[in-house]
């Protein structure tokens, strides 16, 4: 770590704690060269890809576009705040698990439509049709159709034996 005084590059931890919240590293240094003390504070940075819109310009991820857009699908349908807040989470654990710096807008509609798909039917068809411009009545159709298939159920970090042994 560079001293702020000196900028000499050698400096020595005095002392090291944990913020009450457990989320920061409280640091206190002294400096080998000019022997004064400063504190310094770490934290975890996650990173979200950017995303690439369909027209090429990138911008950051914005948890908020991504909750406005479910809640638009799922205006005045049985789902709870709670379930929504989940889904949105999954999302973007999704993105941070993602492999690249980079994510497409079609890879996050194709994540939203998976969420919306097990949470709710209408919801799902609501945003598809926007979300592949849906042109004639035949779109509107596949979409259902696509729906009906049969969802494969999300791994939930648990052993698929844990209930036997119960």
């Amino acid at each position: 770590m560079k001293c702020p005084f000196c900028s000499h590059h050698d400096t020595q931890v005095m002392d090291s704690r944990v913020s009450e919240e457990g989320d920061t590293i409280r640091r206190r240094r002294r400096c080998l060269s000019c022997d004064r003390r400063f504190t310094t504070y770490e934290r975890i940075e996650l990173a979200m890809p950017a995303v690439v819109k369909r027209n090429g310009t990138r911008t950051e991820f914005d948890p908020a576009k991504l909750q406005a857009s479910l809640r638009l699908a799922l205006r005045k349908r049985p789902v709870s705040t709670e379930l929504l807040e989940r889904a949105v989470a999954r999302i973007q654990e999704s993105l941070l698990n993602y492999p690249e710096k980079e994510v497409s807008t079609d890879h996050i509609g194709e994540l939203v439509m998976s969420e919306l798909k097990q949470l709710d039917q209408v919801a799902y068809v609501r945003f598809a049709s926007v979300y592949k411009s849906f042109q004639d009545i035949e779109e509107f159709v596949n979409a259902i159709k696509e729906m009906q298939k049969p969802v494969k159920p999300q791994h939930t970090g648990n052993r698929p034996d844990a209930a036997d042994n119960a």
